[in-house]
């Protein structure tokens, strides 16, 4: 018997019906057993979210600040597990609170280290940091990355900001207005994720994990946009420097702290709308001269190597 384990935190459902899609057909072979565990934060975050809740928790999110959650169950520490699915959302371009402070516990490391392990992430567009992160903490943990699932919004940049805010804030995904289109990884997207359940499964059941991110790149399960690879990168650059700064004001209910969150709202609002689009035009313009670099970035942000 092959004993799976997905530890995934979700708010709307969206990444747990993901997940789910994909360890389906793990689920139908009688030699495997899949177990879940959600984590489950002491302090709970919002959904839907409020603005104020939202943007406060942006400094300890990118700081990677762990806060209390509650361990998994006695029957899921006292199993050894042949494989662990790690899905996670991404907040801020970093890994979302919940699952930095899982992979920040003792029982992560009891659970993930020695085991290989793949990574799920469902977000609006920009994911590759973020993962590099989750490789990093995977690494401390002695954990074997074999494979990576990122599914994204497909909608362009500036619709995928005015849909996924909507909602956020109002808990409802739909179309907004009647205009823009649904908000977060499309249904038919979620639908299809069982197709990376029959690689997997071919890989357990062959003990060999490989080639499986190979098997797995072409299913589709990661398509890297160069044009967001650098804005995410300049955009941890700028974020690292107002988390500091933000962080140093107080904590999260100081009125200080609240008073410059507010100004990090209103520069973030610059950014997204009038930043970006410059950024955008100089890639453009620097394209073919950086174009053996992005094709080496390409396929090293495709694969699950750390650098």
């Amino acid at each position: 018997m092959k004993n799976i384990l997905v530890i995934h935190y979700s708010q709307s459902g969206q990444l747990t019906e993901i997940l789910k899609n994909i360890v389906s057909p793990l689920e139908q072979d009688v030699s495997i057993q899949v177990d879940f565990h959600n984590i489950k934060m002491v302090n709970d975050f919002p959904f839907p979210w409020t603005k104020d809740k939202f943007m406060g928790v942006f400094p300890e999110t990118f700081l990677q600040e762990p806060a209390e959650i509650y361990p998994p169950d006695s029957e899921i520490l006292n199993k050894t597990y042949d494989l662990i699915i790690l899905g996670y959302q991404v907040w801020y371009l970093s890994p979302s609170i919940p699952i930095n402070s899982f992979l920040k516990s003792i029982e992560a490391k009891q659970l993930l280290a020695n085991t290989p392990v793949i990574t799920v992430s469902g977000s609006r567009n920009m994911w590759i940091m973020a993962q590099e992160k989750i490789k990093q903490e995977l690494k401390t943990l002695q954990a074997n990355l074999v494979g990576n699932i990122a599914l994204v919004d497909r909608h362009i940049n500036h619709i995928s900001v005015i849909t996924i805010v909507q909602w956020m804030f109002s808990g409802k995904k739909e179309r907004f207005l009647n205009i823009f289109p649904k908000p977060g990884v499309s249904q038919k997207d979620i639908d299809e994720a069982t197709k990376f359940g029959e690689v997997i499964l071919n890989h357990i059941n062959s003990c060999d994990y490989s080639t499986l991110q190979e098997g797995l790149l072409k299913k589709d399960a990661v398509k890297i946009k160069p044009f967001l690879v650098v804005t995410d990168k300049r955009g941890n650059v700028i974020f690292s420097k107002w988390a500091k700064f933000l962080k140093s004001k107080g904590e999260i209910n100081d009125d200080k702290r609240k008073i410059w969150v507010k100004i990090f709202t209103k520069y973030l609002l610059i950014a997204i709308w009038v930043i970006a689009p410059i950024v955008f035009i100089l890639f453009l313009l620097t394209y073919l001269p950086s174009y053996r670099r992005i094709k080496r970035e390409k396929v090293y942000y495709e694969s699950v190597a750390l650098k």
